[in-house]
C-alpha cells in the first residue's frame, strides 16, 4: 500500500504544480488585458474561471451587463452570483482603452481558464482515489481522529513513514520532520542546540500544516497555540512548537492504537477519585 500511496501523492504534486503554473500564466495574461479584473478575482477559485471561461474583455462584460451575467453565471452554478457579477462588471467599467494584443490574449486566457478547470477535477478524483486507499489501512481512523490531520496529510504521512518500524520512538520520529533540535557542540560550547540538517522536508510540512489547521479550532492545539505566542513567538514558530508536540501525541496515539480524546485518561481519573475519597475504595 505504501508504494501506491507515493505514486498517487506524487501524482497530485505534479498536477498541483501545473495547476499553479498556469494559474500564474494567467494572471500574467489578464494583466494584458485588464489589471482590474486580474486583481478582482482568485483565480485558484471555480467561479473566476467560469466566468473567463465566457468573457475574458472590458469590452466583453460591459455589453453583457450585470443583469445577464448573472444569469449566466447563475446557470453554471457559481455561488453569490449577484454580488460576483457586479464586481467583474465594475472591474470592466474602469477601463475603456483596448490594449494591444487583447484578441489573442483573451483567447489564450480562455484556455488556460478550461485547462485549469479540467486540472482541478483531475485532482479531486486523484484526492478520492487517495483518500479510498488511505482509509484501507488499519492506522487511518486513527490518524484522522486527530484534529487537523485529514486523508490526504494522513496519506502523506504514511507515504513517508511506512510501517513506522524505522523509527524508535517520537523523538526520533520529529527528527526525521525537522522538528526535534540535535547538538552541534564544539571543544568550547555545550548545548548548542539547531534543527537538524537532514531531514524530510516533506513529512515537516505534514506535520505544520496539520498544526496549523488545529489551531484554528477550539482545543488543546489552539490553547497550546495561543500560550506559545503569549511567551513571545511569532506565528511559525509557535505554529512549529505545536507540531513537535502533536508529533508525540500522534506517536502514542499509533502506538496504543487508540483514537484522539481530549477526556484525561483513564487511570489518572480513577486515581483522583481515589485521592479525593480519603482513600477508601467503593
Amino acid at each position: 500500500m505504501t508504494c501506491e500511496l507515493q505514486l498517487l501523492i506524487g501524482y497530485r504534486r505534479d498536477l498541483i504544480a501545473d495547476q499553479v503554473r498556469m494559474i500564474n500564466r494567467l494572471r500574467d495574461v489578464l494583466v494584458g488585458i485588464c489589471p482590474a479584473l486580474e486583481a478582482a478575482f482568485d483565480y485558484s477559485k471555480r467561479p473566476a474561471l467560469i466566468l473567463l471561461t465566457g468573457y475574458q474583455t472590458p469590452a466583453s462584460l460591459r455589453r453583457i451587463g450585470v443583469k445577464r451575467l448573472t444569469a449566466w453565471l447563475a446557470r453554471r452554478q457559481v455561488r453569490n452570483v449577484e454580488d460576483f457579477a457586479k464586481i467583474a462588471v465594475q472591474a470592466a467599467a474602469s477601463q475603456h482603452t483596448v490594449l494591444p494584443g487583447e484578441p489573442r490574449a483573451a483567447k489564450l486566457a480562455r484556455e488556460l481558464a478550461h485547462q485549469i478547470l479540467e486540472l482541478d477535477e483531475r485532482i479531486k478524483t486523484n484526492d478520492k482515489d487517495i483518500t479510498a486507499l488511505f482509509r484501507t489501512d488499519e492506522r487511518a481512523e486513527i490518524i484522522e481522529s486527530m484534529p487537523g490531520m485529514g486523508p490526504i496529510l494522513g496519506a502523506e504521512l504514511l507515504a513517508i513513514v511506512g510501517d513506522m518500524s524505522r523509527h524508535r520512538d517520537a523523538g526520533h520520529l520529529a527528527a526525521h520532520a525537522g522538528l526535534a533540535p540535535v547538538p552541534r557542540d564544539s571543544g568550547r560550547k555545550s548545548g548548542n542546540m539547531h534543527r537538524p540538517k537532514h531531514y524530510n522536508r516533506r513529512l515537516r510540512w505534514v506535520f505544520y500544516m496539520s498544526a496549523q489547521t488545529a489551531m484554528r479550532m477550539p482545543g488543546p492545539s489552539q490553547e497550546s497555540y495561543r500560550k506559545k505566542r503569549a511567551e513571545g513567538l511569532v506565528h511559525t514558530q509557535a505554529v512549529l512548537s505545536l507540531a513537535r508536540r502533536r508529533v508525540d501525541v500522534l506517536w502514542a496515539m499509533l502506538r496504543d492504537k487508540r483514537p484522539f480524546t481530549t477526556a484525561p485518561p483513564v487511570v489518572a481519573c480513577v486515581y483522583r477519585q481515589f485521592v479525593e475519597s480519603g482513600g477508601r475504595v467503593g
